[in-house]
């Protein structure tokens, strides 16, 4: 399974941006999805998850009311909508795919993990 995570950019403080992450097959459509961002230096972390019908999402405290999840099976793409970004949400995010239809915060939840792509939130 490939996974192509993109939309990552250069952006101010209190911007947007609006990450894909397009999967090669099917398969990821019965399996959750989740959104991982590793700050220099520092572990990767959860950002949030989706069951695989989007009936169960979950995020981390320190994006709760900013960022979204969804997805289209139709499409096999995950999206993570990011607003009013902080200096502190820079970091190369990557998407992955579970390991079962229930979403999880570990990173042993996932099987298959994308590249990333940069985000950088500046003044």
């Amino acid at each position: 399974v490939q996974l192509q995570a993109s939309g990552g950019g250069l952006v101010q403080i209190g911007g947007s941006l609006r990450l894909s992450c397009a999967t090669s097959r099917r398969t990821s459509s019965n399996n959750a999805m989740g959104w991982f961002r590793q700050a220099p230096a520092k572990e990767r972390e959860f950002v949030g998850s989706i069951s695989w019908n989007a009936g169960t999402k979950s995020y981390a405290d320190s994006v709760k009311g900013r960022f979204s999840i969804s997805r289209d099976n139709s499409k096999n793409t995950v999206y993570l909508q990011m607003n009013s970004l902080k200096p502190e949400d820079t970091a190369v995010y990557y998407c992955a795919v579970g390991r079962s239809s229930r979403a999880g915060s570990r990173t042993s939840d996932y099987v298959y993990w994308g590249m990333g792509t940069q985000v950088t939130v500046s003044s």
